[in-house]
């Protein structure tokens, strides 16, 4: 059986990324698409304007922060759409302008992406 290795490249998409995680790349120019995240050697967070609902609940505004926003108490308690809408916005608003993972005292978010769906 005559098993070949076949090159593949990967060149820039074209398009732009804006708030996506992902830089698309063309592979072996195209039509066919993969999308790379690269948080870490490539930090995009500057222009980041994500922000993840976990199934408890918790509102996390970096997948690297161990800071979470409690929008299921927010529920329970019956605060209305408004009020919620005012604290996943200030939230947001209040994104740290990189994740700090490169920086000297950073510490892993106690649940991981992986346990919250990232």
């Amino acid at each position: 059986m005559n098993h070949s290795i076949t090159e593949t490249s990967l060149t820039a998409g074209g398009e732009e990324r804006g708030s996506a995680p992902a830089e698309l790349l063309l592979v072996n120019g195209g039509p066919g698409k993969v999308g790379v995240i690269g948080s870490v050697t490539q930090p995009f967070c500057g222009g980041c304007d994500r922000t993840r609902l976990t199934a408890d609940g918790q509102l996390r505004s970096c997948l690297f922060s161990s800071e979470e926003t409690d929008l299921r108490l927010m529920l329970r308690t019956r605060c209305t759409d408004d009020e919620i809408a005012r604290c996943w916005r200030n939230a947001m608003w209040a994104k740290a302008p990189g994740h700090g993972i490169n920086e000297q005292g950073f510490l892993q978010p106690i649940r991981p992406m992986s346990a919250i769906g990232g």
